[in-house]
């Protein structure tokens, strides 16, 4: 099915490679890195399927790494996609995170892994613990980055040390190793809003995973809220969930799906999930939501001529967090696109009685024509602004103001839940009383789409 496997450093320089058929130019990393680092078509970064010259590349980017796949066959792009994603999360079940460093510390056990993963091109088994009894290599382990973070939180900083370690920990340290579990709710929103501020389109895509390092593999149960509603239905005119009808307390979901190793029974009269948590980071259950939800951000945008000069444009940004000042956004990033009649621009960062503007920068990117303005922290409640003098070549039209943007963020919001999806408790299935591990439960909101239209 595929041709070739490789991982790339951030630089081009291959750390991994696994040539199946043969049917593929070895220079192919290097082609792929060259097309990707060059793509730059209307601003946009190369997109995770493509082709050159016969040969069609698809890739994922996790930990700074690029993890590709060559074929010259008519594969299905999600199907190599997803294996893609699955052979990442190997690497942190037994390297404990993604990275650079990581796969060039443990080359000689991703090999062996990689060997068991695909035969021939074909996908053969992708079970973290299954891959356990195939394994005799140990892992050579690294201390995460502060600026880093996991790989549940990527780019939050660095969380929680246990989550850094090997699933091989348990298995061959029985008894000795921290006994830990994990239980993370990530989820991904999407939002377009109008120019006058309304939301036009709104969804979250989330998930529920959890990472065990629990000896003997214990069954547990996570129990959600109880005002947990789940399918939608239209009567009389209003949206109906299931008889529910839409308040402060009630977290309403489209649809979801869960673990093979889910079992249902306490699910409908309990809203419980009881399970024997196999070994790596699996989801537990996947959601979707379509039903309005607060946004965390507010976004206000004013284009106007400037008064001195009909060679430049006023473009006024307000971004005020929507959310507690208990909670802060990190990696905040406005992207601002530019029409061709904007030459240079200027910028004034607005100054917060609390944090200033040590915190923030800009960056006009000439080429792809878009003007960035970075966050390092935003902290709940302190409202941002950002006043830009921008040139233009041709002079001030009436197309000028329609064709900025749309303005589009990127953020992740730790401990923040779009949908209000809590975990009331999780509960450890085991007889020995003495019996403590460590329990985390965490939250993080991720932009996948925050479209701002001025």
């Amino acid at each position: 099915m595929i041709s070739q496997f490789f991982i790339l450093s951030p630089r081009g320089d291959t750390i991994i490679m696994r040539d199946y058929l043969g049917n593929v130019p070895k220079a192919s990393s290097e082609v792929f890195f060259r097309k990707v680092n060059f793509w730059d078509k209307g601003g946009r970064d190369a997109p995770p399927v493509f082709n050159v010259d016969g040969v069609s590349y698809l890739y994922v980017k996790d930990g700074g790494v690029f993890l590709v796949a060559t074929t010259r066959e008519n594969v299905s792009p999600s199907l190599v996609l997803e294996l893609l994603k699955r052979i990442g999360g190997i690497i942190k079940d037994y390297c404990g995170l993604l990275s650079e460093e990581a796969v060039r510390k443990n080359f000689v056990l991703l090999y062996e892994l990689l060997d068991e993963v695909i035969d021939y091109g074909y996908p053969q088994n992708s079970s973290s613990e299954a891959l356990k009894e195939f394994v005799l290599n140990e892992p050579t382990m690294l201390k995460p980055s502060k600026s880093k973070g996991d790989g549940l939180f990527p780019g939050v900083g660095k969380g929680p040390t246990g989550v850094i370690k090997s699933i091989l920990d348990t298995s061959r340290t029985e008894g000795k190793a921290r006994e830990e579990i994990f239980v993370d709710i990530v989820e991904k929103i999407s939002c377009t809003f109008s120019s006058s501020g309304h939301v036009q389109t709104s969804q979250i895509d989330g998930a529920i995973q959890v990472k065990s390092y629990l000896t003997g593999n214990p069954a547990i149960a996570i129990a959600l809220n109880d005002s947990l509603v789940i399918g939608r239905r239209e009567t009389s005119g209003a949206t109906d969930y299931g008889g529910y009808r839409h308040g402060s307390d009630t977290v309403m979901l489209d649809d979801c799906n869960f673990h093979q190793s889910v079992s249902l029974d306490r699910f409908e009269t309990e809203r419980t999930l009881q399970l024997v948590p196999p070994d790596g980071e699996f989801a537990v259950m996947n959601y979707r939501s379509t039903y309005p939800f607060k946004p965390p951000f507010r976004v206000s945008t004013t284009v106007e001529e400037d008064p001195n000069s009909a060679l430049k444009a006023i473009i006024n940004i307000r971004i005020t967090p929507d959310f507690g000042g208990d909670k802060a956004a990190s990696g905040l990033e406005v992207v601002v696109p530019m029409p061709r009649e904007v030459a240079r621009v200027h910028c004034e960062l607005g100054r917060d009685a609390k944090s200033g503007a040590a915190t923030q920068s800009w960056d006009w990117q000439e080429k792809a024509r878009r003007l960035v303005w970075k966050f390092k922290r935003v902290q709940g409640g302190v409202e941002h602004s950002l006043r830009v003098r921008a040139t233009l070549s041709e002079g001030w039209g009436a197309g000028i103001k329609k064709s900025i943007g749309p303005i589009n963020l990127q953020f992740t919001i730790p401990m923040y839940c779009a949908s209000r999806l809590q975990v009331r408790y999780l509960q450890i299935l085991k007889e020995h009383k003495g019996h403590q591990p460590y329990r985390w439960v965490r939250y993080v909101t991720l932009s996948n789409s925050y479209v701002v239209r001025t």
